[in-house]
């Protein structure tokens, strides 16, 4: 997900998103620590992409802050 996506979400959008990535890192976790998971490196992209929601979620919040 690109964070030029993330931008053009409104703030239910990043706020179910971010519930969502959630639990695909918990189930991904889950599945790496049974052996599972095939494809390692989605934990990487879902760990990026919860921290991009979570930093344009801060940006907002900031940024009404200052109005």
């Amino acid at each position: 997900m690109k964070a030029k996506d993330i931008r053009e979400m409104t703030d239910l959008e990043l706020s179910e998103q971010l519930i969502n990535l959630k639990a695909e890192l918990f189930n991904l976790r889950f599945q790496h620590s049974t052996g599972q998971l095939e494809n390692a490196l989605r934990i990487r992209e879902v760990k990026r992409d919860y921290a991009r929601v979570k930093t344009i979620m801060r940006q907002r919040e900031l940024k009404a802050m200052d109005a």
